[in-house]
């Protein structure tokens, strides 16, 4: 592994005793001595905290000095109302291309005069570059900062011992804080269906940070392991396997990200690539979508698997694109590609190692999610 890149907190993770695997091009933990299934459950009931450093940071910064400014350059490559977002609010979006497919899911928050977005790390060179040649302002990437995930239940008590404002936040809030004088950008978000954080801390302040949050009652380590687990039950994508350039958010299930302004008959209809062939399938439907699968029996459905309509005989219907146990659930669940006029409830059957087993259709997400709304 000695071509690929280190966290900040590399060192905090060998000392903790992480299993270290290469992914999306870094060196991160994918599992501590406690072991993915209680690394879940604990974050289920307690807290959390994850490294998740190697998402890209960037701001984004109009000549006017504007958010709205940026919001409204923004928009030209994503079907989200950006301009009627709040200063202080951050919001799920999307980069489409000219034929609706998926670029990269990402988040953006409005912080009064720029706006801050956080992106995936395989996509992050990309998303830049892609920035930079569409966009007529200010594209900065942020390598200086860290940026942790405090998940959980107990996750709001933890960081408030710390950062006493953070309590008052509610889901999708975003807003800059001090710690022991290193600015603090946080928001009040995750990617595991808990109520928690995201912080973004300087880099060589980032282990104390870490070791402060480990510090706090109920506070563990966490893997990449756990992390999938988590956002697979909630039902959330994972960006190169639930969504990419092949699938458009109308087939993944992801409407809900998209707001009026943006569709047909909105204030600024249109406008973003792929905005035909997106807003075309939000009027006439789409031929598949993404779906909940829930395996009857013990054994997991992963990714790659596929999907018939019947025990024996005839052609894939669809694919599982991720699959796994579900810790909290107690059971195998998954999610992948189905004929749209599939409904919850229906039985088919996914192949295993050669052997057709039942596989039931069922809504997202498959535990609730406690947001603090």
């Amino acid at each position: 592994m000695a071509d690929l890149l280190r966290t900040g907190l590399y060192d905090l993770h060998l000392s903790l005793g992480a299993k270290m695997v290469p992914f999306a091009g870094y060196e991160m933990p994918v599992q501590y001595p406690m072991g993915v299934l209680k690394e879940h459950l604990h974050t289920r009931t307690a807290a959390g905290l994850f490294d998740v450093s190697h998402m890209g940071q960037v701001i984004l910064r109009a000549p006017s000095g504007l958010a709205a400014d940026a919001a409204r350059a923004l928009e030209a490559l994503v079907p989200v109302d950006l301009i009627g977002l709040a200063a202080g609010r951050q919001r799920y979006a999307l980069f489409t291309n000219a034929t609706g497919g998926i670029l990269d899911d990402l988040m953006v928050a409005n912080r009064g005069d720029h706006l801050f977005l956080v992106v995936n790390a395989a996509c992050k060179g990309t998303d830049v570059a892609h920035l930079r040649a569409h966009l007529g302002i200010e594209v900065t990437e942020i390598t200086d900062r860290a940026l942790l995930a405090l998940q959980g239940p107990g996750a709001e008590a933890a960081l408030a011992a710390l950062v006493p404002g953070v309590a008052a936040m509610r889901f999708m809030d975003q807003a800059i804080f001090d710690w022991q004088g290193a600015e603090l950008w946080i928001s009040r978000s995750g990617y595991t269906g808990e109520d928690g954080f995201e912080i973004s801390v300087p880099e060589a302040r980032a282990t104390g940070l870490a070791e402060a949050l480990l510090a706090q009652d109920g506070v563990a380590p966490i893997g990449l392991g756990a992390r999938d687990s988590l956002r697979l039950e909630a039902g959330l994508c994972l960006y190169g396997h639930d969504i990419d350039t092949t699938t458009s958010p109308v087939e993944a299930a992801l409407v809900w990200a998209m707001q009026k302004a943006r569709r047909a008959g909105g204030d600024r209809e249109g406008g973003f690539p792929g905005a035909e062939v997106i807003l075309r399938q939000l009027a006439e439907g789409v031929a598949r979508r993404r779906v909940g699968l829930l395996p009857e029996g013990r054994a997991p459905m992963r990714e790659g698997v596929e999907i018939y309509a019947a025990p024996e005989g005839g052609a894939p219907i669809g694919v599982i694109t991720s699959g796994g146990f579900g810790p909290s659930v107690g059971a195998p669940v998954a999610m992948g590609y189905l004929p749209a006029d599939l409904p919850d409830g229906s039985l088919v059957y996914g192949d295993v190692r050669g052997k057709r087993l039942p596989v039931r259709l069922a809504p997202m997400p498959f535990h609730p999610t406690t947001y603090k709304r």
